[in-house]
């Protein structure tokens, strides 16, 4: 997370909004003294206090989980949006340097095993919330799977929830800039940004998080 904290002015809400939208992150813990990381699709409840998701047995924070001296296992999720590299010559001002654009939300909390009865009801749910995504296409059910085959494919996955403590979120849309330098570095970035999804960062450039009332100290 940029320490800067004009970035920092997206509300708790906007942030877990943020996350449960894109609905994939990078999943990160530390065992053994190693980190383990693991990209992955998840569901992020209303309140953000919790996300399940699924994994593959064989995955290495798998196994961290069946670890019987650990009860819970301190993780972190990482989902991260737009970005791209910022060119100084869009601005349209002097004395600029290059810099890259991004917004970033982590969750931290900690990570338990979920019982594998309850795996394939978060099967489904997940299932429902990105298939909804593509309507008018009838959406795919698990009842479309033989059930033979589907219980095989269960086997391979286990269940987990990540209790979250913490939600913290970086929008570096160059709040630093004036209106003027700033949209006009977003102009360009529409028209010519690389990274990922720079159109839809560009627009967000043009309204970003500002400080909120609260925000202000007495």
């Amino acid at each position: 997370m940029h320490p800067n904290p004009i970035y920092k002015h997206a509300t708790n809400a906007e942030n877990i909004a943020f996350a449960r939208e894109l609905g994939f992150g990078m999943l990160a813990i530390a065992h053994n003294g190693a980190p383990l990381l693991s990209h992955i699709p998840f569901l992020l409840c209303e309140d953000g206090k919790s996300a399940e998701f699924h994994l593959v047995r064989s995955n290495p924070i798998a196994r961290a989980c069946k670890d019987p001296e650990l009860d819970t296992i301190p993780a972190k999720l990482a989902i991260s949006g737009p970005h791209s590299y910022v060119s100084p010559d869009w601005y349209g001002t002097e004395n600029q340097v290059p810099t890259w654009n991004y917004v970033a939300v982590h969750l931290t909390g900690t990570l338990t095993a979920q019982p594998a009865e309850s795996l394939l009801d978060l099967l489904d749910r997940q299932s429902a919330l990105f298939e909804d995504r593509l309507a008018p296409k009838p959406p795919w059910l698990s009842g479309k799977v033989d059930p033979r085959a589907l219980e095989k494919m269960m086997r391979m996955i286990s269940p987990f929830k990540m209790q979250i403590d913490t939600v913290e979120g970086t929008w570096k849309l160059n709040q630093n800039k004036p209106d003027t330098v700033r949209n006009s570095a977003a102009d360009h970035i529409n028209a010519y940004g690389f990274g990922n999804d720079p159109r839809l960062l560009s627009a967000m450039m043009r309204t970003p998080p500002v400080a909120k009332s609260s925000d202000v100290k007495s």
